[in-house]
């Protein structure tokens, strides 16, 4: 699939405007997929971090009082943690919200699409930067089997080198195949 048909696909109106009172923590992430062959660029956590330890996820964090909104605390934390500057201009839509299954966080995910990257540099909230081929990437996608993650809703899973692709992650990833497959 070539970037134009993805750009097209997932594009839709952002609002990133969220009310869900004080049941969750309020979170945001950015989706980044770029190139001729398209990439999506993840992270990998470092394992000695509070929440999220170790695990694969998007660039992003939890709303700051000082944001003014959903979509600038995505751009300000990928900004933060690859040194990844997107314009606002440059995100084409978001994706459904999801809760993360055990530190009480709904993540509102936005996406960009664009040509090109210029090489990232990881702050010390992130360990690895992963470049992953996404068509590949997401034929990988199966049901979580670990019983105790499906508590929430449909769990899945996606791999990337052996490594395990879950939780909040995984149904981000599910939302963009599925808009992929239509």
């Amino acid at each position: 699939m070539q970037l134009d048909e993805i750009k097209s696909r997932l594009s839709c109106s952002v609002d990133p405007g969220i009310e869900l009172g004080k049941k969750f923590r309020l979170a945001s992430i950015l989706v980044v997929i770029y190139g001729d062959k398209p990439m999506i660029v993840m992270t990998e956590k470092p394992k000695h971090m509070k929440f999220h330890a170790g695990e694969i996820s998007f660039p992003g964090g939890k709303l700051d009082p000082g944001d003014s909104d959903l979509l600038e605390t995505a751009l300000r934390e990928t900004s933060e943690e690859l040194g990844l500057i997107i314009a606002r201009d440059q995100v084409i839509g978001q994706l459904e919200p999801v809760v993360t299954l055990n530190s009480g966080f709904l993540i509102l995910p936005f996406v960009s699409v664009v040509k090109e990257i210029p090489t990232l540099i990881a702050n010390a909230e992130v360990e690895k930067v992963l470049y992953i081929p996404l068509e590949s990437f997401l034929k990988t996608q199966a049901r979580d089997a670990d019983p105790s993650h499906n508590i929430i809703q449909e769990m899945y899973t996606f791999e990337y080198h052996n490594q395990v692709v879950w939780g909040a992650s995984a149904r981000i990833l599910k939302q963009i195949r599925d808009c992929l497959n239509t």
